[in-house]
C-alpha cells in the first residue's frame, strides 16, 4: 500500500482525472479547483517537499518545471498567463507531504494570494 494521496493515485489506488503522465511524473485535474483551470503535477517519486529536495533531483525538478509549462500551454493558458504554485510546509500552504507543483489558470490572479 502507498502512502500518500499522490503516491495512492499514482498506484492506481485512488481515482484521478490524469491529464498527463510519463516515467517521472504525473499530472491530475484538481478536485477542489482553485481557478478554472487547475492541475497538480507531481513526482512519482516521493519528495515530501521541495526544501527536502536534493541535488539530485535537479533534473527531476526541472522536468517537473519544463512539463508544468508544457501542459500550461495544452490547457490553453499560455496566451493569457497562468500560476505555478508550490507550497512548502504548513504555513506554506501545504496539505499534502508529497512535492507537487499547482498550475492555475483561467482567470486572473490576485497578488498577494489569500
Amino acid at each position: 500500500m502507498s502512502n500518500t494521496l499522490f503516491e495512492k493515485i499514482a498506484a492506481r489506488e485512488i481515482p484521478a482525472t490524469i491529464v498527463y503522465e510519463d516515467s517521472q511524473i504525473l499530472a491530475i485535474r484538481d478536485i477542489n479547483p482553485q481557478a478554472p483551470s487547475h492541475i497538480l503535477i507531481f513526482p512519482k517519486k516521493p519528495i515530501s517537499r521541495i526544501a527536502d529536495a536534493g541535488p539530485e533531483e535537479a533534473g527531476l525538478l526541472g522536468h517537473l518545471l519544463l512539463k508544468a509549462a508544457e501542459i500550461a500551454k495544452k490547457e490553453g493558458l499560455a496566451a493569457e498567463g497562468y500560476r505555478i504554485v508550490i507550497n512548502n510546509g504548513p504555513h506554506g500552504g501545504e496539505t499534502v507531504p508529497h512535492l507537487h507543483v499547482h498550475v492555475l489558470g483561467g482567470r486572473r490572479m490576485q497578488w498577494p494570494p489569500g
